[in-house]
């Protein structure tokens, strides 16, 4: 009987470790991620937008931003989504039109990217065509004139083959196999990451510095209606985004060779219209509006001081077309532009997370 009890032991024991020795990798539990969210977005927005089947893990994000910065994505190595959206220009690209694997050009300038989690329409590029983060990531690989591919399954043969993405993408993800879906997962956890703000005048809104009287003016130029009338696309204080993320055509020309919006919509009342892009980081994304057609800040102000188009689609939020633009004085053009440049982030654009290793 002791004998019988103590075989039984025995049997236990080593079917207990045999359990224990069979747990596949896949079992590994990713870490969540913790955003970290500046004290103005906490107070002035909602919650930031995470997808409930893509929730943010260290795993996660720590292998999108390598697949980020990567080449194996295009078609011959020699470009990463890192090419045209350069961590030292805001993530977008100091081109006019960034130059893809073939040397083609883009037909847009290429977008910044930060605080993309608080766009809360989830829809990207400047026409709005992609909707959420993950689908938006689906696109530049299979561009001819971005990463070259003609579908993604020479990737995903490539990232499979790979002797390190198998175990990363097991530890994100809990997966054997990599799809394009798991890839542009990872990247989108990494995009969400990208916050920005810590500007100056995030600093002043806090209560940590004061403004420079010149700087003061620029903002009182933003915030009045007889004056630069900005606030009413770009926001304010209490929309620390710094911009509404809608679409509207701000008179860039009278005729349109890019329908922006209206493409995307069929609508021809849409033509012309275009994502406001945030006023962040203006100091590191020149060239600026969707085609790259202003190099410096002061051409983009004398656009809706003295150079604004009508057409059929203008916003009525350019309420002054017929006298081609606000017409502000040469200082308050200056402060303006002071005021504005008080919008950028150094810490942002040298934060070492979002850096390559």
């Amino acid at each position: 009987m002791r004998y019988w009890i103590a075989l039984c032991s025995i049997v236990l024991v080593v079917l207990s470790c045999s359990k224990s020795d069979e747990t596949p990798a896949s079992a590994y539990v990713p870490i969540p991620y913790q955003l970290d969210i500046p004290t103005l977005f906490q107070e002035k927005l909602i919650d930031p937008i995470i997808p409930i089947n893509n929730p943010l893990t260290v795993e996660g994000v720590a292998l999108g931003k390598r697949l980020f910065f990567d080449r194996i994505l295009s078609i011959d190595n020699t470009k990463a989504c890192a090419s045209c959206h350069l961590p030292q220009q805001a993530f977008s690209d100091p081109n006019q039109l960034s130059v893809g694997v073939s040397g083609g050009l883009g037909s847009r300038n290429s977008m910044p990217l930060f605080n993309l989690a608080w766009n809360f329409d989830d829809k990207y590029f400047w026409d709005g065509h992609a909707l959420g983060l993950e689908q938006q990531a689906l696109e530049p690989v299979i561009d001819p004139n971005e990463l070259g591919h003609s579908d993604w399954s020479s990737v995903e043969q490539k990232l499979n083959n790979h002797p390190e993405y198998p175990t990363l993408f097991n530890q994100a993800f809990g997966v054997s196999t990599i799809t394009k879906e798991l890839v542009t997962k990872a990247i989108a956890q990494f995009e969400r990451t990208l916050i920005s703000g810590n500007s100056k005048f995030d600093k002043f809104l806090n209560g940590e510095v004061t403004l420079t009287p010149q700087e003061q003016n620029g903002f009182d130029v933003f915030m009045d209606e007889t004056r630069g009338d900005c606030f009413h696309c770009h926001g304010n204080p209490n929309n620390p985004l710094w911009t509404d993320n809608q679409f509207h055509n701000n008179g860039l020309d009278a005729s349109f060779t890019d329908l922006g919006l209206g493409e995307v919509t069929g609508n021809p009342n849409d033509n012309g219209k275009f994502r406001s892009p945030s006023l962040r980081n203006l100091a590191y994304t020149a060239p600026y509006m969707h085609d790259g057609r202003f190099a410096t800040l002061d051409e983009v102000i004398e656009q809706y001081s003295t150079g604004l188009k009508a057409s059929s689609t203008i916003d009525p939020l350019m309420k002054k077309v017929d006298q081609g633009g606000v017409n502000l004085s040469d200082q308050d053009k200056a402060d303006l532009k002071a005021f504005l440049l008080t919008l950028s982030d150094p810490s942002f654009i040298n934060n070492p997370a979002f850096l390559p290793q």
